[in-house]
């Protein structure tokens, strides 16, 4: 049946190399592998597979990523500290509703992810940035922060901090600054959602601890997701938080209404991870992408300026590009798309002003050739740009 209407949220346009999606190449989703598992869940599972679910989730997913998780990072956490969630955006909207009020405010690292951004202000949360830096977070601005709002008798409800390969910067936060960090909300009282969906995309060597892992009774709320290496329209994912968060959310109206989140894909999720799916898929897309991340490296290296900079991510999607002084993201733009290329302005990863000299490169969705054709059209709109 022929209709008008999208039936995905990616959209290529003709002409144009789109370094702006942060998506994973579709020809990598595992179709066959989830053809597979959502065979053997019907058949192991049966009518169960396809009844209301669990308001925490099932209990069989959730026993595999605890285990999985201490395999992986030497640290299990106890199942009854993990729900499965609809994805990191699910999850982040339904903790700022369970844990806020309008006008509250909310602390975000900055540059931080821009669709993040939206959902907090959704909530009506007033957004104070925290700056980053190549360490990550500045966890002395975030402790004067802290303390200035204690002074004038206010507080901070919550952060949110992507601390392993930032989206958009790629880089991760130290781990003298983590420990910090956690200090500094445990003695403020500070819940932190750290989103870490990048955390299995390394390219370099093995990730940091997450938050979570140095304070699993604190106040930090870990959010994992199944979107970036397994596929993002499972809306699948899970998050690990302290037993009082996790009884609130957990006894929500919706979840309990609802049968949990998306329970059958749950199911075909946990039959993936049992036929060993997923470590495979894991290990495939991480080669795959290491290579786009290099080839956009050297592109950067071949066709830009001196006068430029950016980041090299240990992990994840994305690559941070500093353009020359004077030169405007959002102004250069039309100029670039016009050129045949396009990337999102850093101003949008910005709570307040800032960011206008930079802009985000994602290399996860385009093959190598594309990437450096892709930014050698950003150095000939570059050069256009500066000869007005």
């Amino acid at each position: 049946m022929k209709t008008s209407l999208s039936d995905i949220q990616l959209f290529l346009r003709p002409g144009i190399i789109e370094l702006v999606w942060g998506h994973p190449d579709p020809g990598l989703l595992p179709v066959d592998g989830l053809s597979r598992a959502a065979r053997v869940a019907l058949e192991q599972y049966g009518p169960l597979a396809l009844s209301y679910g669990a308001e925490q989730g099932p209990g069989r997913l959730i026993e595999q990523l605890c285990a999985r998780l201490g395999r992986l990072e030497g640290a299990t956490p106890p199942p009854e500290q993990m729900m499965i969630t609809g994805g990191t955006s699910q999850a982040l909207d339904m903790l700022c509703t369970m844990l806020t009020q309008p006008g509250n405010v909310a602390l975000v690292e900055s540059p931080v992810y821009h669709l993040a951004l939206r959902i907090l202000r959704d909530h009506g949360l007033k957004l104070i940035p925290i700056p980053s830096d190549d360490q990550g977070l500045q966890v002395d601005v975030l402790e004067e922060t802290l303390a200035t709002l204690q002074r004038q008798e206010r507080r901070a409800r919550l952060l949110y901090t992507v601390p392993t390969f930032n989206n958009p910067t790629g880089l991760s936060l130290t781990v003298e600054r983590r420990r910090t960090l956690v200090a500094l909300a445990e003695r403020f009282g500070l819940i932190v959602l750290e989103d870490d969906a990048y955390h299995e995309l390394w390219y370099d060597s093995p990730p940091l601890p997450p938050l979570y892992n140095l304070s699993p009774a604190g106040p930090v709320v870990r959010l994992g997701s199944f979107s970036k290496v397994l596929a993002p329209g499972l809306r699948l994912g899970w998050m690990l938080a302290p037993p009082e968060i996790m009884r609130r959310c957990t006894g929500s109206g919706m979840l309990d209404s609802g049968g949990g989140v998306n329970h059958f894909t749950a199911c075909v999720v946990a039959a993936f991870v049992e036929l060993g799916l997923l470590d495979e898929q894991t290990e495939t897309v991480r080669a795959i992408y290491r290579k786009r991340r290099d080839a956009l490296l050297g592109a950067l290296a071949n066709h830009l300026p001196e006068e430029c900079g950016w980041t090299c991510p240990g992990g994840g999607f994305f690559v941070w590009l500093r353009l020359p002084p004077g030169v405007d993201s959002t102004a250069l733009l039309p100029i670039a798309e016009s050129a045949g290329v396009s990337y999102v302005p850093g101003a949008r990863f910005h709570a307040d002003e800032g960011g206008e000299q930079c802009c985000r490169l994602a290399f996860t969705l385009l093959p190598p050739k594309e990437l450096d054709e892709g930014v050698r059209r950003l150095g000939v709109a570059l050069r256009d740009y500066q000869s007005q």
